[in-house]
């Protein structure tokens, strides 16, 4: 047999001894208890053709994607804390710097170890400062915009000031609303 003949034999413009191979790995990946469809949702005809069924456009992109987005486990940190925490990490990591520059300038007895010494014990306090200064702001934050409940809190007298603010104009907007009925009820009355 040519190999045109074969290819038309399978139907399909593929060699048989490939299509045998595709049809014996199908039947291994078939469900237990299921019959073996492809990812269109055609089942394969008995000879190893496809149903004479209209081609799914969309079954070509149904693979599974390179990623699958999720729901953040935490919520995204505030702008002045994430602020905070980017400049601590700087300074930390110029401090961690400093300090292995001082250390290797005391190993190769340079001169230059005595000032760096000196800059790594003044880097390691406003590194502290800087760490502190994180954990501050967060606390700072947390309490003006009410994620902590304490009497204390001035988030809860910035919610009060909103509600209050938005009982106002709601009431301004009733006020007009009314006016302007009463402005077309007089206006039916002249007529």
């Amino acid at each position: 047999m040519k190999t045109a003949e074969r290819r038309t034999a399978t139907g399909r413009g593929v060699p048989a001894g490939r299509t045998a191979a595709r049809d014996t790995a199908r039947e291994k990946t078939a469900p237990a208890g299921g019959s073996a469809t492809r990812p269109g949702g055609r089942e394969p005809r008995k000879d190893g053709g496809d149903v004479t069924e209209p081609r799914d456009e969309g079954a070509a992109f149904r693979h599974r994607s390179l990623w699958v987005e999720e729901p953040a486990s935490r919520y995204r940190m505030a702008d002045p804390v994430r602020t905070a925490a980017v400049r601590a990490v700087l300074i930390v990591s110029v401090t961690l710097i400093q300090a292995m520059v001082a250390f290797f300038c005391t190993l190769a007895e340079s001169w230059l170890a005595f000032p760096m010494v000196l800059s790594s014990v003044l880097s390691t306090v406003v590194a502290t400062w800087s760490v502190l200064d994180v954990w501050v702001t967060r606390q700072v934050w947390k309490q003006r915009h009410g994620v902590v409940s304490t009497p204390s809190s001035t988030a809860r007298a910035l919610r009060r000031e909103r509600r209050r603010a938005h009982r106002q104009q709601g009431r301004a907007e009733r006020e007009r609303a009314r006016q302007e009925r009463r402005g077309a009820r007089e206006g039916f009355s002249r007529s």
